[in-house]
């Protein structure tokens, strides 16, 4: 932490950031910067998607409470919430037949159940499945900005497209409550 004060104070970075820990690990950096008057962090980039909610238990409120702007890593769970992955790992896409990191942190029975919601919401707003996992995202509580992945030009416009959906309470409800606990994944 004091050589991170010390980027920040030798102009070298405006903000500093930490990226995927526990919560615990997080307020232990926390506390040590307020205890000697150091830089903060600013900002916790954290694995946060539809499918992958462990946030919300400790990390999400403590960043609300310290101020920490949230910017989650993987929003669209390395592209599972597209809908094109298949239960027995074929998919559709190279990445969707190939990705073992995705199948490692996804995949459950349930998992699928969140896709097979998104996509009636996705119906029910009259947009893709992206988008409208980007609009909850962008709906949650203490949400500063995901961090997208595009490979295509198609995807950015999807993004910002995403930011003029508004979920009711019920599509909000029928994207989440098919969500079961996970392992904690990612850091």
């Amino acid at each position: 932490m004091e050589a991170l004060n010390d980027v920040v104070r030798a102009g070298k970075a405006r903000y500093i950031g930490a990226s995927s820990m526990y919560a615990w690990q997080f307020m232990k950096s926390l506390a040590v910067s307020d205890r000697h008057g150091w830089a903060r962090f600013d900002s916790m980039q954290n694995h946060y998607n539809l499918v992958y909610r462990e946030e919300e238990r400790e990390m999400i409120p403590l960043c609300i409470d310290q101020g920490i702007g949230v910017i989650p890593w993987s929003p669209l769970a390395r592209g599972f919430l597209s809908g094109n992955r298949t239960k027995d790992k074929s998919g559709v896409t190279t990445r969707s037949k190939s990705d073992e990191f995705a199948h490692s942190l996804y995949y459950q029975e349930d998992d699928f159940s969140v896709v097979d919601g998104l996509k009636i919401v996705a119906g029910q707003v009259g947009a893709a499945l992206p988008q409208v996992a980007l609009a909850w995202i962008l709906s949650r509580p203490g949400l500063t900005a995901p961090i997208i992945g595009a490979s295509k030009p198609e995807h950015l416009d999807q993004a910002i497209d995403s930011v003029s959906i508004h979920l009711t309470p019920e599509q909000v409800k029928a994207l989440e409550e098919p969500y079961r606990p996970h392992r904690i994944m990612g850091h």
